[in-house]
């Protein structure tokens, strides 16, 4: 992707406005330190949102649960979209915060190993 001299990358643009929202990042990485994607996790209003970035074509958004048990492949699923980079991170930025299936679960993912997070209910 290329942009103009003194123009903002729209991507960087895109990233920058999903941390505004509250997402925060992480780059799992494989047992040789490589990153493997970059992973954007935000908890709101009984959801959790994920966003994982592995290439600009490949990109997948899901909105979860909060009480989901597995947020790196969730069993249940209130909304997903896969596609490329722009597609993908503008439909997250679309979505509303409130959803009608939330779950009731209180509490916060914490990492748990190398790509791993864990639910711990308060």
């Amino acid at each position: 992707m290329t942009t103009s001299p003194g123009q903002p990358d729209p991507v960087s643009a895109r990233l920058t406005a999903l941390i505004d929202l509250g997402f925060q990042f992480l780059h799992p990485t494989d047992a040789q330190g490589q990153v493997q994607a970059v992973v954007g996790i935000r908890v709101h209003d009984g959801v959790v949102d994920v966003v994982q970035l592995h290439a600009e074509d490949d990109v997948t958004a899901t909105r979860m649960p909060v009480d989901e048990p597995d947020i790196m492949a969730p069993s249940t699923v209130l909304w997903r979209e896969h596609g490329n980079v722009t597609t993908v991170l503008d439909a997250v930025l679309a979505l509303p915060d409130e959803s009608e299936h939330a779950g009731t679960g209180t509490g916060v993912w914490v990492p748990a190993g190398a790509g791993q997070f864990r639910f711990l209910r308060s």
